[in-house]
C-alpha cells in the first residue's frame, strides 16, 4: 500500500473507532504518534520504517536555539553568541522559510501567497516547491555526532539523519528550509547518512578504527571515545556494510575510496525515498545520468541543476563536495524505490 493510501486508511480506521465509542474520549488520554511516520506541514505520513522525530524522546530538535550537547551553563545563545570562533553566518535559528528573504526568493510570491504559508504550508503549495532529495554522508559515524557537529558547532540543519541501524531521525518539518546544500535548500529535502566518508586511496583515513571484519563481512564499529550513549542509540547487533571491501571511484575529479552503507541504511532510505516521491510528485525516482544512462559523478551545470527534479547528491550541487561518495549505490536505491511504490 502506498504511504498516502496508508495514511488515509489509518485516518478512516481511527474515525470508525471514535464513532463506535460514541466519541467518548476521556480527557487527558494519551494519543500516540505512529512510530513510522514523518511530519510534513504538520501532518503525519507513514513510511514503513522507524522514525524518531524532534517531538520524541531521544530525538534531535533543530528548532532549538540552544546547543544540545554543550554544558548547561554554556548552551544558551546568550552564553556563546560573543564567541570569536563562531561562524560568520551563525545565528540562533538554523533554518528558514522555503520562501527565502535572503536570496530574494520572495519576489516570485504575492503577499497573499506568502501569508498563506506563514504558519503551516498547505500540502499542495509545498508540492509545487519541493522537487529534489539531496543525499549526504556525514563523516561523523553516528546520527548523534552528526547533530552535534551540524547544529551545535556549524549552525546548520538537515531534515533527516539516518543512523547505522537504519533508524531515521527527523529534526524539522519538511515545510522548513533546512541549511544543508546552499543553492538546493529552498527546493529540497535533505538527509545526512551516518558514514565515515571517502578518502584518497593513498591518504589517511579512519577506516581502521571505524570498521571491523569477521567471516560474515565488514561491520561498523565506534571508537571508544565516541561510545557516549547520547551520541549513539543503535539497536543491538552488528551492522554490516553492503559490500565488504572499500569501493573506489572518481567524484568531481578526485579518486576516492569509501566503505558502503549498511544494508539497514539502504532498506530505510528506500522506504523514506519512496514516501517522499509519493508525497512530493516532482521528486522523480531518478538520479543524474549522462546521454548513455551512466551516473554523473561531477557537479551539474547551472542549467542541468536548475532543471533536475529527483534524487541528487551533494556533489551534484557543488564541486566542493564529494558526498554521498563513490560507494553509494544509486541504482540499488532507484530499483528499491520502484519496487516499493
Amino acid at each position: 500500500m502506498k504511504p498516502l493510501q496508508t495514511l488515509t486508511a489509518s485516518v478512516f480506521a481511527i474515525g470508525l473507532l471514535v464513532v463506535a465509542a460514541g466519541c467518548a474520549v476521556k480527557p487527558g488520554t494519551l494519543a500516540e504518534r505512529p512510530d513510522d511516520a514523518i511530519i510534513v506541514g504538520g501532518q503525519f505520513f507513514r513510511i514503513g520504517t522507524p522514525v524518531v522525530t524532534w517531538l520524541d524522546v531521544g530525538g534531535y530538535n533543530a528548532y532549538r536555539v540552544d546547543k544540545q550537547f554543550a554544558k548547561w551553563d554554556q548552551a544558551h545563545w546568550d552564553d556563546y553568541k560573543d564567541d570569536e570562533n563562531l561562524p560568520s553566518y551563525a545565528e540562533p535559528q538554523r533554518y528558514s522559510w522555503r520562501i527565502n528573504r535572503f536570496n530574494n526568493g520572495m519576489a516570485d510570491f504575492t503577499e497573499e501567497q506568502i501569508n498563506a504559508v506563514r504558519k503551516n504550508w498547505p500540502l499542495e503549495k509545498l508540492q509545487d516547491v519541493v522537487d529534489q532529495f539531496v543525499i549526504h554522508y556525514d563523516v561523523c559515524g553516528t546520527a548523534g555526532v552528526c547533530f552535534d557537529v551540524l547544529h551545535d558547532r556549524r549552525f546548520l540543519s538537515v531534515h533527516f539523519m539516518l543512523d547505522v541501524d537504519g533508524t531515521i531521525y527527523q529534526t524539522l518539518d519538511l515545510q522548513e528550509r533546512a541549511w544543508h546544500a546552499s543553492s538546493a535548500n529552498s527546493r529540497s529535502v535533505g538527509i545526512e547518512i551516518a558514514n565515515m566518508g571517502a578518502y584518497p586511496p593513498d591518504g589517511k583515513n579512519p577506516f581502521e578504527t571505524w570498521y571491523g571484519h569477521d567471516d560474515k563481512g565488514t561491520f561498523v564499529t565506534v571508537p571508544n571515545e565516541d561510545t557516549d550513549i547520547r551520541r549513539t542509540q543503535w539497536n543491538p547487533g552488528k551492522y554490516y556494510t553492503a559490500r565488504p571491501e572499500p569501493v573506489t571511484g572518481t567524484i568531481n575529479g578526485s579518486t576516492l575510496e569509501q566503505y558502503d552503507l549498511t544494508d539497514a541504511q539502504y532498506d530505510a532510505l528506500i522506504k523514506l525515498t519512496a514516501a517522499l516521491c509519493e508525497i512530493f510528485p516532482k521528486i522523480k525516482n531518478e538520479y543524474p545520468t549522462d546521454a548513455d544512462g551512466n551516473l554523473i559523478t561531477d557537479e551539474l551545470s547551472d542549467e542541468d541543476f536548475a532543471n533536475f527534479q529527483g534524487l541528487i547528491g551533494h556533489y551534484h550541487e557543488t564541486n566542493r563536495k564529494t558526498d554521498p561518495g563513490p560507494a553509494f549505490d544509486w541504482e540499488r536505491l532507484r530499483r528499491g524505490v520502484e519496487k516499493a511504490r
